[in-house]
Parts: structure tokens; C-alpha cells; sequence
């Protein structure tokens, strides 16, 4: 009997889409193909701490998320013994410090802290192996500007920005209202940088609208940036699974918004607001839109064509989502924004393909041991002799 691959199911963390992440984590880890593998699901607190335990997959335990902790128990991940092992935050008497392990990790968060790339980077740093885009694409992914620019430069159409930071603009208020409106026309798009999910994002129809907008988005993070709207628009989008050696494109959506915006209420809580057949742990799978979207086969192929070309720009890994807003008077297409780590890891849009969602995160878990093994046929170090001859004389340390 072959042993199964566990894989920890990691979601949570200190953001503001915490919990977007805690409905797309139990998602994943309750379709998992359990004949293949073992799911280990593994919590981040709103205050960055590490969960496991029997309840902490079920999510109607997160009514009460004080009684859930304490019913849990508390872990960090380290490397031992070939693995990544979950030992107890706090030794107990007569107890195994090693609680659990996992071989490979499958990370589903959203937002800053987690989707950054600083949970990339922290599973990298204990050898962890991990599905999805690695620590540089994932933080190119968050930061919308960076995004832009990378896209820009491999030719990609996108709209082009006005970015400042909170302090440049509490100190020259004035002065960045003028380079906006000088640089953009109205109505414009305020966004936070580094945020998704719709959070902290207004339309500026003019000057008064446009403060308040920049406040509001100024709430949410350091560095807001500045667009033109797309007057006459509708929003497409389209998943894109593979690495750098291969991406094939999704079925495209086109989400169906009361706003101007989507927004996060109508993106993750649209079951709960009364709709028939919702739910409200259904995450964007429950969002409404038309799939496949009614756009002719020349723009869906553009579209896919842009989509993997976005996707392997910043170097993506894993399954991504492009959204595109497309210019109706024109037909011009647009990337708007990638989400290296979408809601729901846009499952839905695979089925639309054929595609089950245990199969998708099948192809995930592969394209994790993938980037692993090809990881270590690469070097890492070379032979030298420095320290041999290092010598730290006198009072001053010099060596």
C-alpha cells in the first residue's frame, strides 16, 4: 500500500480578506482527492498564529473562532527529517512535541501578509515545498503598479496610473490632485496598491469625489494608485493554470455587478443576502456572472492569449486569475489586475473546461513536487575558502 502525499491546506492570516481565505481554504481542503492524498488543514489567526486540529476544517466553527482556538492546538512548521513538521507551539507533559507533518504545502490566502509572498518566502526559507506562484511573482501579483509596469514592458495592454504614497500625499495634497488630474481625465478609479478582493477601491466621477475616494483607499494601505475609468466597460475574466514551461487559459466569465464595481459584498456574500440556492460560504463560486461569457471567439482568444502572456510576465506558478475590462465602444481589451491566488482558486472556471475541481488541485500538487525537483538540480553554493582566512584583529574589528 503506497503511502499518501499530505498536504497541508494553509489559509487565514493577518489580512483584511482573512475571511474570503478561511471559506477558499476549507473549499480546497474538502475536495482534495483523499484516494491520492491526505489533507491537513492548518489556520493562520488574525494575529498570525498556526492552527491545526479536528475542527479547524469545519467552517461553521469560525461562528466562534475564540472556542475553535481553544480547542486547537497551536503549531509552528519547521524542517525535520526529510519533512515539514507541525510541532506544538508549547511543550505539555506527556505529550509529542511533533504533532503532525506535511510534505508538501498548498497555500490558499488572500491579500497582504499571506499572498504577498511573505508566506512564499517563509515556506522557502524551512524547505517546504508549495503550490502556487513563488516569493518574487507573488509579491509582483499584490502590488498592482508593479504588475502593471512588468506587464507594459512584455506588451501587454493595460491602463496606465498615477501611484503616490500616504506621506506624499498628507505633505503635497494639492500638488498630486493636480498631477492626477493633469495626468488622467474623470471619472477615474482609486485603488489601493496592494490590495484585492475590491477592498478600499471608488470611482471619482470629479475633485470632490476624488478626495474622498483617496481617503477611503488611503485607509486600507501606504501606496494608492490612480487610474482612468473605462467609461463604457464590461469586466471579463480568465484563469490561467500551469508554470514557466507551459500555461493553457480557462473558460472566460463575465461577472454580472449591481455597482460601477464589483464589490467585495457582491464578489463573496451574494448567498447571503437572501439569493436562491446561495450560500454564504460559497466564496466566489457563488458570485453571479455569465460562463461562459457572451464575447465573440476572436476576443475570448485574445483574451486567453493575454491572460498566459500576463501570467508567465510575472513569472506566475500555480492557477491565477486575469481580469480584464474590455471597452465596449472600441473593443479594446485591457488587463486590469492578475490574482495570483484567486477566490475559490477559481475552480469554477476549470469546470466550465471539463475540469473537476479535485483534478485542478491535482495539477496544483504536481506543479508543487514539479518546482521542487527542479529546484534541486540547481546550485546553491560553490566550493571556496573564505572563512579559512578570516581574522578579526585589533580593537576595532577590522578583519
Amino acid at each position: 500500500m503506497s503511502i499518501k502525499v499530505k498536504v497541508g491546506v494553509i489559509f487565514g492570516g493577518k489580512s483584511v480578506e482573512h475571511e474570503v481565505s478561511v471559506i477558499s481554504g476549507i473549499q480546497a481542503y474538502r475536495n482534495i482527492n483523499t484516494e491520492k492524498y491526505e489533507p491537513v488543514a492548518i489556520y493562520i489567526s488574525k494575529k498570525g498564529e498556526m492552527y491545526v486540529g479536528e475542527k479547524i476544517s469545519d467552517i461553521k466553527a469560525y461562528t466562534d473562532i475564540d472556542a475553535l482556538l481553544k480547542n486547537s492546538t497551536r503549531v509552528n512548521m519547521v524542517s525535520g527529517n526529510g519533512k515539514t513538521e507541525l510541532v506544538r507551539y508549547k511543550k505539555k507533559a506527556f505529550a509529542k512535541d511533533v504533532v503532525d507533518y506535511i510534505d508538501v504545502a498548498l497555500p490558499v490566502v488572500h491579500g497582504t501578509n499571506v499572498e504577498d509572498g511573505t508566506l512564499q518566502g517563509y515556506l522557502h526559507a524551512i524547505s517546504c515545498p508549495y503550490a502556487g506562484c513563488d516569493i518574487i511573482s507573488s509579491a509582483l501579483g499584490m502590488d498592482k503598479y508593479a504588475a502593471k509596469v512588468m506587464m507594459k514592458a512584455a506588451g501587454i495592454p493595460v491602463i496606465d496610473c498615477v501611484v503616490f504614497t500616504r506621506r506624499e500625499y498628507m505633505l503635497q495634497t494639492e500638488e498630486i490632485i493636480s498631477k492626477i488630474e493633469n495626468s488622467t481625465r474623470y471619472p477615474v478609479i482609486v485603488k489601493p496598491v496592494n490590495l484585492g478582493s475590491s477592498v478600499g477601491i471608488r470611482k471619482a466621477k470629479d475633485k470632490e469625489a476624488l478626495v474622498d475616494a483617496l481617503d477611503y483607499a488611503l485607509e486600507f494601505a501606504d501606496r494608492v494608485l490612480v487610474e482612468n475609468a473605462v467609461i463604457n466597460m464590461f469586466e471579463i475574466n480568465c484563469s490561467v493554470l500551469g508554470d514557466k514551461d507551459e500555461q493553457k487559459a480557462s473558460e472566460c466569465e463575465m461577472p454580472v455587478n449591481h455597482d460601477e464595481i464589483l464589490s467585495y459584498e457582491e464578489k463573496y456574500m451574494a448567498g447571503g443576502k437572501g439569493s436562491k440556492g446561495g450560500s454564504k460560504s460559497a466564496g466566489m463560486a457563488d458570485t453571479k456572472r455569465v460562463l461562459p461569457a457572451p464575447i465573440t471567439d476572436e476576443m475570448k482568444a485574445e483574451i486567453q492569449k493575454y491572460a498566459k502572456e500576463a501570467f508567465k510576465s510575472l513569472g506566475c506558478s500555480g492557477v491565477s486569475r486575469i481580469d480584464f475590462l474590455v471597452d465596449k465602444d472600441t473593443n479594446e481589451v485591457y488587463v486590469n489586475e492578475i490574482n495570483t491566488i484567486p477566490g475559490s482558486l477559481s475552480f469554477y472556471l476549470w469546470e466550465a473546461t471539463g475540469m473537476k475541481y479535485p483534478e485542478l488541485l491535482d495539477e496544483l500538487i504536481k506543479l508543487a513536487i514539479k518546482r521542487e525537483r527542479d529546484a534541486e538540480k540547481l546550485n546553491f553554493s560553490f566550493d571556496s575558502n573564505l572563512l579559512s582566512g578570516a581574522v578579526f584583529g585589533g580593537s576595532k574589528g577590522k578583519a
